[in-house]
Formats: C-alpha cells, sequence, structure tokens
C-alpha cells in the first residue's frame, strides 16, 4: 500500500527530509508526501529488460532506473527515465551533478498492484506539462502500455502495436514484445 504523510511541507523542507533516499522512494506531490509501492517481482523483471532493450549504447542519451526528478515545484522519482546526455549538467569533472532538476525527456512507470494509477498518470502529465515528450504507463496487470505524448491523444497499445518511442531512439518494441519479458523458461 502506497503512504501518503498528511503534513504539508515545501518543496525545500521535503529535499532536507533525512529520509528522502529510503527506499521505496518518497516524492513531492502537492505539497504532500507520497512512497511509492516497493517493487514486486513482475515490477523489477519490466524495469530492468525495459532498461536494456532502451539504453544507448553510443551515449547519445541515457536510461537511468529510479531517478529523483525536481522540477515544476514537484520531486517524483519514475521507474525509469531516459534523458538526452547533451541537457545532463556537468560539473567541473564531466561529471553528472546529483541533483537533476528537469523534466526528462521519456518518462516510464510500471503500475504496481497497491499504487494508484490516477496519482501516476498526474506524475507522467506533469512530466509532459514540463518539458517531457514522451510518458508510458506500462500495466503488468492488463498487458498494456498507456501512452502519452504532446502530439496526441492518449492511446493505449496492446499485443502487437507498436510502441512510440523518442525519434533519436533506434528501438523497435511492441507490448507484446514487453509483456513477453515477463515468461521466464527454468528449461536451459
Amino acid at each position: 500500500m502506497t503512504n501518503v504523510l498528511t503534513q504539508r511541507l515545501t518543496l525545500a523542507e521535503f529535499l532536507e527530509r533525512p529520509n528522502l533516499e529510503e527506499s521505496p522512494a518518497w516524492e513531492y506531490v502537492a505539497g504532500h508526501i507520497v512512497q511509492k509501492p516497493m517493487p514486486k517481482f513482475r515490477h523489477s523483471i519490466l524495469q530492468k529488460r525495459l532498461l536494456s532493450a532502451i539504453d544507448d549504447p553510443l551515449g547519445h542519451y541515457l536510461a537511468l532506473p529510479e531517478l529523483r526528478c525536481t522540477f515544476g515545484n514537484r520531486s517524483i522519482v519514475p521507474d525509469v527515465v531516459v534523458i538526452a546526455l547533451e541537457r545532463i549538467q556537468l560539473n567541473d569533472l564531466g561529471e553528472p551533478q546529483d541533483s537533476f532538476t528537469q523534466a526528462p525527456d521519456w518518462a516510464i512507470e510500471i503500475l504496481s498492484p497497491d499504487q494508484s494509477t490516477n496519482r501516476v498518470i498526474d506524475n507522467l502529465l506533469h512530466c509532459l506539462n514540463h518539458g517531457s515528450r514522451l510518458g508510458w504507463l506500462v500495466d503488468p496487470h492488463d498487458h498494456s502500455v498507456l501512452i502519452l505524448n504532446t502530439q496526441q491523444e492518449i492511446k493505449i497499445c496492446r499485443a502487437e502495436q507498436s510502441l512510440p518511442v523518442l525519434s533519436e531512439i533506434n528501438v523497435e518494441l511492441t507490448a507484446q514484445d514487453v509483456f513477453s519479458w515477463l515468461k521466464l523458461s527454468k528449461n536451459g
């Protein structure tokens, strides 16, 4: 079950909390502190496989798990984010700054059984309203992927329907491809 603290805080107060980075992640939405549910097995498999399928070996962008993104008076932790390398702020050593204060180019959430669908969609819409170009809500129970982007209406993809990705990403996936990752074989 998702934990929600009723104490209202400012974003600055939230970011100073000592337990902020404990697992599962805490998010700041509309003045409230919400703890994401602990991922279950299927969630973890999908997250791992999505990262592997999407990550760019040429280094034009990064696919990252559970990166805290603080922007637009929210601090959220999508399950997977994709960020163009040129948008990542680097320090004097050429390493990324620890705090990411922009919307990712692409945010992916994998719905957990105890998670509020509307809360997750609200976070994806927040990303789109602040510069993200694409959002996916992967529903392992329904074997569907809800697609949100800035160019068209919300779309649900199932089975052999192609899943849209960012134009500069050379990956072709269908909903069936994604959910086939859940089929594990114990036979070598």
